[in-house]
């Protein structure tokens, strides 16, 4: 069975590569373990931030570093085994986390973030899948009215380097909003430019429908089979391809160490489960209690509570204390039922130091081409990077400048 191009990966970016691929008159096979959607993109807050234009830095100031160093923090947990082996990666994230130097990589991610909304948009409506997209925003709720202020400041900062729009609601206005929320928070930053799905894994389900539909092909197969040709193993027998697109999220380093390359990535992991909510309680946006470390997002299964960042190896045992450590917080912000999944869901972010994404050809293969390390941004940027794959891969004129995403800078 011969192809076009074969997409290693079918999570949101895999799925957005060869849904725009395909549509540009390529044959395309994509290829992943598991039915589309069903890795790391199953369990995310389901938000396409349209304000994030500074992707998440490592903590710099002092004070944090300590509250960290006790491992003890709700937002950001590690195992004391794997610090050793992710310090040369952790040691060049707080570099690049430098305010000078995250204000420059901002510059060139804004350049993806803008596309975000938009380009989910018009797969969302071509997919027959626009009912799943929620143009409400999100908010960030506060406990204190200096983490508050803070957090206005930023938002203001956004919104003068790029257009970043934010509505700041005081206590009243922010109960209006969210009726069932706890009464005594200081308010809530709103970003309305933002959307939110309301279940991230049938989203992913509806493009791969879409991409079928486009007559491409999925195959459930092994990525790590891949042998110069470019040829696959999968379960309906080996495919082969003229280019491959490497889109394996926190996989990637597996098949492009084997391919020859170095790449400094990592993950971090984060959990989640779902609650019925109590009563008739109603959440009406996805809500993120910064002070905290956690979001609850409405979801189409419940109220989905997702944590934040576990630094361990990929494939070390779940330790779900976060969520442990958070529930009874988020119990307080909003009246939470009883849980509804039989245990916690785990996921793994792929992540580079320069909190930036890998999209491009490979410099040592000139038709193996990467789409990774998208970090907290996954579901936000997997039709941003799909298009400009695409874009580059048949030759067009590329809607962003690529080249601050290329492995030629690592």
């Amino acid at each position: 069975m011969k192809f076009d191009t074969i997409v290693l990966g079918a999570g949101i970016v895999g799925v957005s590569v060869a849904v725009h691929l395909q549509k540009r008159g390529r044959s395309v096979a994509l290829v992943d373990r598991k039915p589309p959607g069903n890795e790391t993109s199953f369990g995310n807050a389901g938000l396409i931030q349209r304000e994030g234009v500074y992707p998440y830095a490592f903590p710099r100031d002092l004070r944090s570093l300590l509250r960290y160093a006790r491992n003890q923090s709700p937002d950001v947990r590690y195992h004391a085994d794997a610090i050793f082996k992710v310090a040369p990666f952790l040691y060049q994230y707080w570099r690049n986390s430098h305010a000078v130097r995250h204000a420059e990589i901002a510059k060139s991610y804004a350049t993806l973030i803008e596309h975000c909304v938009t380009e989910h948009r018009a797969m969302a409506a071509d997919a027959g899948a626009s009912a799943l997209l929620r143009p409400i925003g999100w908010m960030k709720v506060f406990r204190s009215e200096a983490v508050r202020d803070a957090e206005t400041r930023v938002a203001e900062k956004w919104h003068r380097e790029f257009g970043v729009e934010y509505e700041s609601l005081d206590a009243t206005r922010l109960q209006q909003v969210e009726p069932d929320l706890d009464t005594t928070l200081r308010g809530a930053l709103r970003y309305p430019a933002s959307d939110s799905v309301s279940d991230p894994n049938a989203l992913v389900t509806a493009y791969a429908r879409y991409f079928d539909a486009l007559g491409g092909r999925f195959f459930i197969g092994d990525a790590e089979s891949l042998r110069e040709g470019w040829q696959v193993h999968t379960e309906a027998g080996t495919i082969a391809a003229s280019s491959v697109v490497v889109a394996l999220g926190p996989w990637s380093d597996r098949l492009s160490t084997q391919l020859g390359y170095a790449l400094p990535l990592a993950v971090k992991r984060g959990y989640h489960m779902h609650y019925a909510p109590q009563a008739q309680a109603r959440l009406n946006h996805p809500v993120l209690d910064i002070e905290n470390g956690y979001l609850l997002a409405p979801m189409a299964k419940g109220i989905r509570l997702t944590t934040g960042v576990e630094i361990a190896l990929r494939d070390a045992p779940r330790t779900p204390t976060q969520l442990a450590a958070v529930e009874p917080v988020a119990r307080t912000l909003f009246p939470l039922g009883k849980r509804l999944d039989d245990e916690a869901w785990m996921g793994r972010r792929p992540c580079t130091p320069d909190m930036m994404p890998i999209i491009g050809p490979a410099r040592k293969h000139r038709n193996v081409w990467f789409a990774f390390g998208h970090a907290h941004h996954g579901l936000t940027l997997g039709p941003v990077t799909g298009r400009l794959i695409a874009e580059m891969m048949t030759g067009e004129q590329t809607f962003v400048d690529a080249r601050p995403f290329s492995v030629e800078r690592f």
